[in-house]
């Protein structure tokens, strides 16, 4: 799908190198078009019902209205809209607080050009990309608790692959030849399950637990 697509994207971040830095990046780079700079949560807010940005690459700590904050409050308003957490910070309370305001991807600042785009066009689709610090503390979390997704059903672990696979719910539904409520059901008894509350999460804790490969 991101091959055809331009992907409007749009920078909050309190730091005007930052902004400028990502802004020259994505100018240089064909599919990926840049609809707007944000340097504080509050102009986020206010400039994303302006832009419409399909990816928005979202700083977490910020005056005035953290990232986490309008994380959640963006995609209240837009649920299709995707975010990607890109911080310098890799603290454990952080990551888990992005990704259950439903941020799709967690990303630190030192990761390469080339690895950023890739992860707006994943993003795009509906994929998730997470920096290996921010894996890492979530097989830490998983492992304070036993097996969890051990309960899951067959037909379970065949909707959980497909959401690795960055299926949406009418996607899963359509695959599986079973009404968009009944695949609905099934994401969140998986989410319940891995005591997630994403599908980010999820993918984390089934590749670590081996639930899928």
């Amino acid at each position: 799908m991101s091959d055809i697509h331009s992907i409007r994207v749009m920078v909050v971040d309190d730091h005007h190198m930052v902004r400028k830095g990502l802004a020259a990046y994505l100018k240089s780079d064909p599919d990926l078009v840049l609809v707007g700079e944000a340097s504080n949560g509050e102009e986020a807010l206010m400039l994303f019902e302006k832009v419409e940005p399909d990816v928005i690459l979202m700083d977490l700590l910020m005056p005035k209205l953290d990232g986490v904050a309008v994380t959640r409050e963006i995609l209240a308003r837009s649920p299709d809209t995707r975010v990607i957490a890109l911080t310098s910070f890799q603290e454990k309370e952080l990551v888990q607080n992005a990704l259950q305001a439903g941020a799709i991807s967690y990303l630190l600042k030192n990761v390469t050009g080339e690895d950023l785009a890739q992860a707006i066009r994943n993003a795009f689709d509906g994929k998730s990309t997470l920096a290996p610090e921010a894996t890492q503390i979530l097989i830490q979390t998983t492992c304070e608790e036993p097996n969890p997704g051990g309960d899951l059903t067959p037909r379970e672990l065949e909707v959980l692959k497909l959401l690795a696979d960055g299926l949406t719910n009418p996607e899963i539904a359509k695959r599986l030849s079973i009404s968009r409520t009944t695949a609905r059901a099934h994401v969140s008894h998986i989410l319940g399950k891995l005591r997630v509350s994403n599908r980010s999460e999820a993918i984390a804790v089934a590749l670590r637990q081996k639930l899928i490969t």
